[in-house]
């Protein structure tokens, strides 16, 4: 019955949130893996670890570089004084200090907090330490390389029998040892991976907030908490902008059918969230979540019996990838397609954009808004609800909210709708009150 324990930066920020965590690891003798995060906020205006370290590594001036690394060294020091531990990191940090000057890698230097902490945290704990970067491969894109790690993983967990592996990094998997990491928290990631190669009945991920909230709290005050959620609606939400969990963490573990518990280190004993492969619990509301982002822009190409024209689609779509640019929704009418991407990536490459375009498919007209807010509400009783984007229209038009766009998938899963930036906040008050303060 073992489970795997993942704590965030807020989670061991400080010797006191340390004190917590040795107490919610020994009060079950079934958390046998551990993987810490670097050392986040201890306060409001405090600065991460990880921060520190690409501000140590970029410094230009040598006192600029002193009195950063100086900072990093007591945030470690601090804990272990408070702690009253035998223990000392000088010759870690004096490796560090030299690979810095050497510029040996920013992903090395970005590393180094989970490495520290995981150092730490083994020796508190009185656990074994692993070092991630001999056991986890990662390609140069910053994937996981499941071929290259799984049986290297899974034999070293099996000997030790329980452990502490730092999150966020590996090494590159072509055999050079460069230390590689996964993209900003990607601890999560690591998490999963041990999971799945420990074979755990479950993935713990303890973190500051007690599981996922329906919508954003900055936006709703007081929004309820989700109890239970699936990887498909959890990959909806994440995707939009719900941050509690890292979108890739689910990947490695999906197929294992290994759960996920949300869990809140300040507070052990809530509930939580828990993520599932599949539920028959039906939720307390038609939408699991509402989610969403700002920053979208949208192209529409207008071309009259384009859906009669063989390839009209292909060649669009190859225009965005020459240039390098992803797309997000393609709703279509029979004369009209709209393309909606990131504004930002699109800027850069407008005009070269545009004129491929016309290249390729000679519209008739093209016409660009860059102030798009994209909002998805997700929810798995969706699929045997009536009404849902009706509703959606309803609140949204109460609110004197104009819909720029609506898409649904075919999985019945989500609607994503799309309004003016300036009516972000509003949308999001407008659905929840609609969907859960009227169910309350």
């Amino acid at each position: 019955m073992a489970k795997i324990a993942k704590f965030g930066g807020s989670s061991l920020a400080d010797a006191n949130q340390f004190k917590k965590v040795y107490e919610i690891i020994k009060s079950d003798p079934d958390r046998m893996f551990v993987v810490p995060s670097a050392p986040g906020k201890r306060f409001k205006e405090d600065t991460k670890v990880t921060d520190l370290l690409y501000q140590a590594y970029y410094a230009k001036e040598e006192n600029e570089f002193k009195k950063v690394f100086k900072q990093i060294k007591q945030r470690y020091q601090d804990i272990i004084n408070d702690l009253n531990l035998d223990f000392s990191l000088e010759e870690e940090f004096r490796t560090i200090e030299a690979d810095f000057k050497a510029q040996i890698g920013i992903d090395y230097a970005a590393s180094r907090g989970e490495y520290l902490n995981g150092l730490l945290l083994a020796h508190y704990l009185n656990y074994p330490f692993i070092d991630a970067a001999d056991v986890i491969f990662i390609d140069e894109y910053g994937n996981y390389d499941a071929k290259l790690t799984d049986p290297v993983l899974s034999q070293t967990l099996n000997e030790c029998g329980c452990a502490v592996i730092p999150g966020f990094y590996g090494t590159l998997n072509d055999g050079s040892k460069q230390i590689k990491t996964f993209s900003r928290g990607g601890s999560d990631v690591t998490g999963s991976i041990v999971a799945k190669n420990a074979h755990v009945t479950l993935y713990e991920n303890w973190t500051d907030v007690s599981g996922f909230m329906i919508a954003d709290p900055r936006i709703i005050k007081d929004p309820e908490s989700i109890e239970t959620i699936t990887y498909r609606e959890l990959r909806e939400l994440s995707y939009m902008g719900a941050s509690v969990l890292h979108e890739n963490s689910i990947f490695p573990i999906r197929d294992e059918g290994i759960p996920i518990h949300i869990l809140n280190t300040n507070h052990p004993h809530d509930k939580g969230t828990l993520i599932v492969e599949s539920t028959c619990h039906k939720p307390n509301h038609i939408i699991t979540g509402i989610a969403g982002k700002k920053g979208f822009a949208t192209i529409m190409i207008e071309k009259e019996m384009m859906n009669g024209e063989i390839g009209f689609s292909r060649k669009v779509l190859q225009v965005l990838e020459e240039n390098q640019v992803s797309l997000e929704h393609m709703p279509s009418g029979i004369d009209t397609m709209t393309l909606i991407v990131h504004t930002d990536d699109f800027l850069e490459k407008e005009q070269d954009i545009l004129a491929g375009i016309h290249r390729a498919v000679h519209p008739d007209s093209i016409e660009l808004d860059s102030n798009l807010a994209l909002i998805a509400v997700v929810g798995r009783g969706m699929k045997d609800g009536r009404g849902t984007a009706a509703r959606i229209f309803e609140a949204l038009a109460r609110a004197n909210i104009n819909v720029k766009m609506i898409d649904q998938g075919s999985s019945e899963l989500n609607v994503i709708v799309g309004v003016k930036n300036v009516h972000f906040e509003e949308a999001i008050k407008a659905i929840y009150e609609m969907f859960i303060e009227r169910e309350a």
